[in-house]
């Protein structure tokens, strides 16, 4: 919680001293909502096939479950995702959930999860690397190349160590430090969980196609909130923008990405010229598309509370 508050205290600190907050809001005031509206609709659409994704990776651990209920999954994590770190804590309750509905199977459903997480990654630093192709020479944006081509790197390391049968004994050498540390059993389910998808390398290699289709589609709507904000830039910049952002909102630094997501629109885009102002406009468009996103959740939450049957009263 002290790292969070300090995270969160540095970047708003970060933000208030670059931007002007009375042209922030006349920015604010004159957004183009068609270009605002069209990136809501990118951002929901992909729900389904999303949905769909995470079928198939069950469906190869024999639990079946119908996309209704999956996709009805999803909306409710985004919704916790607003009030939990990030969208590691809506993936939190879709795990639980999904776990409730299949008890037992523990495992394989974070293993589904987690690696929807790590394709999803893997999809990313694919655009990244699209994106370091398009930006060498043609824009100016410092270390954030390199801190992709990094990723780039660190993911395939990742991968190697997951699914490779030959990195299982070096892996065997940590049991004894997790033992200590009270984790084996928790990442020794989760290795299992994701390992168990080596044998199916076709289903991995469809759903990592459609995971960067997903990817590239949300990156474009991020570059419509800058559209509709009036930043006058191509989607090419997006492309090595928007992996890093995909990225950071992985990582739980702040409940929800606050002030960490505005930052590094202030930050990235800076770089290419565009004033605090507008960048703090665009990445704050983007958090507000995040949350209308997560309205459904929140309806079908409080639907459900109402035709939840009350407790009888001889059971207390």
């Amino acid at each position: 919680m002290t790292a969070t508050l300090v995270v969160t205290g540095l970047c708003v600190a970060y933000i208030v001293w670059k931007i002007d907050i009375g042209q922030t809001i006349d920015i604010l005031r004159d957004v183009d909502w068609a270009y605002l509206a069209a990136a809501l609709v990118l951002t929901t659409v992909v729900i389904l096939p999303v949905a769909w994704r995470w079928q198939r990776l069950l469906v190869a651990r024999g639990i079946g479950e119908s996309i209704s209920w999956l996709t009805r999954a999803y909306f409710v994590g985004y919704t916790a995702s607003q009030v939990l770190p990030t969208s590691v804590g809506g993936d939190a309750v879709r795990i639980f959930e999904t776990a409730r509905r299949h008890p037992g199977r523990g495992g394989p459903i974070t293993g589904s999860v987690l690696l929807e997480r790590a394709l999803g990654g893997a999809a990313t630093l694919v655009l990244a690397a699209v994106g370091f192709a398009l930006a060498v020479g043609e824009y100016d944006v410092g270390a954030y190349l390199w801190i992709e081509a990094l990723l780039a790197l660190a993911t395939v390391l990742l991968g190697a160590a997951v699914f490779s049968k030959a990195a299982r004994r070096p892996l065997a050498r940590t049991v004894p430090l997790l033992r200590w540390l009270r984790l084996e059993r928790p990442v020794r389910a989760i290795y299992e969980g994701v390992h168990g998808y080596r044998d199916h390398g076709w289903l991995l290699a469809g759903v990592f196609a459609l995971t960067l289709a997903i990817q590239a589609v949300r990156v474009l709507a991020i570059w419509l909130t800058g559209e509709a904000v009036g930043i006058d830039l191509s989607p090419r910049p997006y492309y090595v923008m928007g992996p890093l952002l995909l990225l950071v909102m992985l990582v739980p630094f702040t409940i929800n990405g606050l002030a960490v997501r505005e930052a590094f629109f202030v930050s990235f885009l800076g770089q290419l010229g565009v004033s605090a102002d507008a960048a703090f406009a665009c990445g704050f468009l983007f958090f507000l598309v995040t949350v209308v996103l997560a309205l459904p959740g929140a309806v079908i939450l409080a639907w459900e509370s109402v035709r939840r049957p009350a407790p009888s009263a001889e059971h207390g």
